[in-house]
């Protein structure tokens, strides 16, 4: 089984993301074997737009075209490190939790030096999915990047170190129109502090109600994904994403006599969700004392934890699914992708640890309105 150091000293950083339409139509029927562009992607490289791209195999897979080197290896020698059959390290098994299902690569007969992973789709099982894109972290280039693409990644992304994450892009189901809205990279550089919580509930708001019961879901898978970074002290993830999914259809199968989905579920979801709020509330005036205390110290976010800080938060995960009556994440995909920067480490993976306590904050905020 390869070890976390066959990750390697590579040096090139991750291409900036782009953005752009769908591949022309003929692009798409001309790709061999069935598979088209991913219609759903909400970021990162898109086939027919960018050298690398994302495409969905006839058997509902996702292909994500590997990069060139040293970025695509990186990534293959990570999940295929991760999925070894026969993996030992519980670090390793337990994050597989976390990650998109690897199937190995894939290549077509007719372009062999185009290989591909094979992911699971994280979308699959849901009606209409909303899907959203935040890049975690307090740097968007590792550790072996150059001063040029460290300058760069610093201007595009002034606020990523204090704030330790950045929206990508999102698509939010509108129950009204039968229709997505869509957010790109823009959109989310344009978020600061005082706008990010605002800019997050979007993804949460379907023109009806704000779902609150797929905030809690969010916060639940959030939580686990912590908990694995704290006590894990071998992996450094940079440029690292997490994929946020939840069912827009509210309940699956609920149709209107026009053919729509019938918005009522989401009102029945979210009353699953008041009392988490008011718990929410509780626990900022000090009645709950296991739990985080987040406080700004001179406009810098800064997130502290009081004595059984790892116990509170299983706890706080468990009073949220008491309450809510079932596991409200069931209905939730919080996901790890993108693996083109991860190296060894010796020590906990800090940027990554404050983009999720800062991102916990952030949701638990949209939770209270």
């Amino acid at each position: 089984m390869d070890s976390p150091v066959a990750l390697g000293r590579l040096e090139v950083a991750r291409p900036v993301p782009t953005r752009g339409a769908c591949s022309p139509e003929r692009e798409q029927s001309a790709h061999l074997n069935g598979c088209v562009p991913l219609s759903h992607q909400v970021a990162g490289h898109k086939y027919g737009v960018d050298k690398v791209g994302i495409l969905q195999h006839p058997d509902g897979t996702v292909l994500k075209q590997l990069q060139p080197p040293p970025r695509g290896p990186r990534e293959m020698q990570f999940y295929s490190m991760v999925y070894a059959e026969d993996c030992c390290d519980q670090c390793l098994t337990d994050l597989r939790q976390h990650l998109p299902t690897y199937y190995g690569t894939w290549t077509s007969p007719d372009t062999p030096t185009d290989s591909y992973l094979k992911l699971e789709d994280v979308t699959r099982r849901f009606q209409k999915p909303c899907i959203m894109d935040v890049k975690i972290g307090q740097k968007s280039y590792d550790p072996f990047a150059s001063q040029e693409k460290r300058d760069q990644q610093i201007k595009k992304y002034p606020l990523m170190e204090e704030m330790g994450f950045l929206l990508l892009g999102m698509r939010v189901y509108k129950t009204g129109s039968d229709s997505f809205d869509t957010y790109d990279q823009h959109y989310g550089r344009g978020l600061g502090k005082e706008t990010v919580r605002e800019g997050l509930s979007k993804f949460f708001y379907n023109s009806d109600v704000l779902r609150k019961d797929a905030v809690t879901g969010s916060i639940l898978k959030v939580q686990k994904i912590l908990e694995w970074f704290e006590g894990q002290s071998q992996l450094s993830f940079y440029a690292s994403s997490l994929l946020f999914v939840y069912e827009g259809a509210c309940s699956p199968g609920v149709v209107r006599s026009d053919g729509r989905l019938t918005p009522k579920a989401c009102e029945q979801n979210n009353n699953i969700a008041q009392s988490l709020s008011a718990m929410f509330s509780l626990h900022k005036k000090g009645c709950v004392r296991t739990h985080y205390q987040a406080k700004q110290d001179n406009g810098v976010w800064t997130t502290t934890q009081l004595p059984n800080g790892n116990r509170g938060r299983r706890e706080e995960g468990e009073e949220l699914k008491r309450d809510a009556g079932q596991d409200t994440g069931g209905d939730v995909e919080v996901k790890m992708i993108d693996f083109a920067h991860v190296f060894p480490s010796d020590g906990h993976d800090q940027g990554y640890i404050y983009g999720l306590k800062n991102l916990l904050k952030v949701l638990r905020q949209i939770l209270e309105e």
